[in-house]
């Protein structure tokens, strides 16, 4: 991305718009909206990354590389990206010319609090122009705009739904429901499209659990959301093996023991840690190995969690936890399940699809056990696709059907209310006017569009706020506000 002229960061077709709109059009408003929901378990889809996109893009990005830019250097490589791939008599090239010399973005964007649940056709925010001239410029952001933005509110939106399966059974089997939010853990950094959208993701599950092994999601969230690593929870990691130490420890040793020992005594001593078992015989492990280590477990000054890599991931996990329970025993807490010897846990990382969260959990409580005998983890697979009735739903832009519409202009100072509404286009048909969003008397979203634009932003309960204007942020929440909204204050 860097050094990419950031008005480049269009379709094509973007690059003309400005000549079709109507003559003397001096306000333009769109709407970013989810229209439909491609999963049947959402009704609904978590609001957040767009103070991140904000900050990154329309801040940072654009002052980089467009406004503190030499004027003609901006505007040559424009024209000719323009000149050789749309053709010179295609578009103009003053509207660019007229924005770097302007300086800033004059752009607003009136927006829902992030870490709101806001269900389907609700607007989640709006965007229009700050000064006459820039009419053509709300939607020639839509591509930049709706490819930063529809990923983080996904991965929000799974990891609130682990997080009300977590809740659901802490609730019903443990008695310690603090370490709810260590529950579980993202494992997707490999497994992303890329390492942006991996950072996003991991951003979006850190609004409902602390545990990432996506490191940069932390100085993300440093910079773009108020929060500080070393002053509050922002996010945690923990040391952990692989097969390559497994392995190669075995080769030098020609067995497991060694290592075991050797993690247990010298090398984490008063640190919990988890250890992959499967490299080659996980039960032998299990069944053998655990036992010979007993007094070198119980001595250790932390929790060793047995981490399986293969097989069936609900039976590895649950029944390692019986068989935990058989060697090192636990007591049983005042909601009568077991909780294993604090020495001992199980863990299955980056396999645990949501059916599979349920299926691990419901599965330890039938038999007895408190759900935070586990720490489960959730990989790529899961942060990028869902499996309902047997079909595996890829997420996308479309899941939500989530997109950009003009709805309003100003033409010579007069409202015109605009809008699509396909004969056999369902869903498509956008909102009409200016739109103000409500809460009702339950706290959910609902919205009333025809408004004029004086009417939308001067409505006192209109739940969409400027939070950016002319090249500024307005507002900024922090992390922990976030997260104890979407939480309900119970992170």
């Amino acid at each position: 991305m860097n050094g990419i002229n950031p008005m480049l960061l269009i379709d094509f077709y973007k690059a003309v718009h400005a000549e079709m709109l109507p003559k003397n059009i001096d306000k333009s408003v769109s709407y970013f909206t989810p229209r439909m929901s491609r999963v049947d378990r959402w009704d609904k889809v978590v609001m957040f990354g767009l103070q991140g996109f904000i900050k990154t893009y329309l801040i940072d990005y654009f002052n980089k590389e467009f406004f503190e830019k030499p004027f003609d250097r901006v505007v040559g490589e424009y024209k000719r990206i323009m000149d050789a791939a749309l053709g010179h008599n295609t578009y103009k090239i003053e509207k660019i010319e007229k924005l770097h010399r302007l300086g800033y973005l004059p752009i607003e964007i009136m927006a829902l609090e992030e870490g709101a649940r806001v269900p389907m056709h609700v607007p989640m925010f709006g965007i229009t122009n700050t000064h006459p001239d820039f009419a053509w410029l709300p939607q020639s952001l839509e591509s930049l705009i709706s490819a930063e933005s529809w990923h983080p509110m996904i991965a929000a939106t799974v990891g609130y739904t682990y997080r009300q399966i977590v809740n659901r059974y802490y609730a019903l089997t443990c008695e310690d429901t603090v370490e709810k939010a260590r529950a579980l853990g993202n494992f997707d950094f490999r497994g992303e499209e890329c390492t942006e959208s991996a950072i996003k993701a991991a951003a979006g599950w850190c609004l409902s659990f602390l545990n990432t092994a996506t490191v940069p999601a932390i100085p993300y969230l440093e910079q773009n959301y108020c929060c500080d690593c070393t002053k509050e929870p922002v996010g945690f990691g923990s040391p952990s093996t692989e097969h390559s130490v497994m392995c190669s420890n075995y080769a030098v040793d020609g067995d497991e023991v060694t290592l075991l020992r050797r993690l247990l005594n010298d090398i984490y001593p008063n640190t919990s840690f988890s250890c992959v078992l499967d490299s080659y015989d996980y039960w032998n492990v299990i069944d053998n190995i655990l036992p010979a280590l007993k007094d070198d477990i119980l001595r250790h000054n932390g929790c060793m969690l047995m981490r399986g890599d293969s097989g069936d991931c609900v039976e590895v996990v649950t029944k390692t936890v019986f068989k935990l329970w058989d060697i090192f025993g636990g007591t049983v807490n005042s909601k009568g399940y077991k909780v294993l010897n604090p020495h001992v846990k199980a863990i299955y990382g980056d396999s645990i699809t949501i059916q599979r969260c349920e299926e691990v959990y419901g599965i330890l409580a039938k038999n007895g056990f408190a759900c935070s005998n586990v720490s489960l983890g959730v990989g790529s697979f899961s942060m990028q696709c869902i499996e309902e009735d047997g079909i595996l739903k890829p997420f996308t832009r479309d899941t939500f059907s989530s997109c950009i519409k003009a709805t309003y202009c100003e033409i010579n100072g007069e409202p015109y209310p605009i809008y699509k509404a396909p004969k056999e286009g369902g869903f498509k048909k956008s909102q009409k006017g200016c739109c103000v969003v409500r809460k009702d008397a339950k706290g959910e979203y609902t919205y009333q569009d025809g408004y004029s634009f004086d009417e939308a932003v001067n409505a006192k309960d209109n739940q969409l706020v400027s939070i950016f204007k002319d090249g500024k942020l307005l507002r900024e929440q922090p992390l922990k506000e976030i997260r104890e909204r979407l939480n309900e204050g119970k992170f």
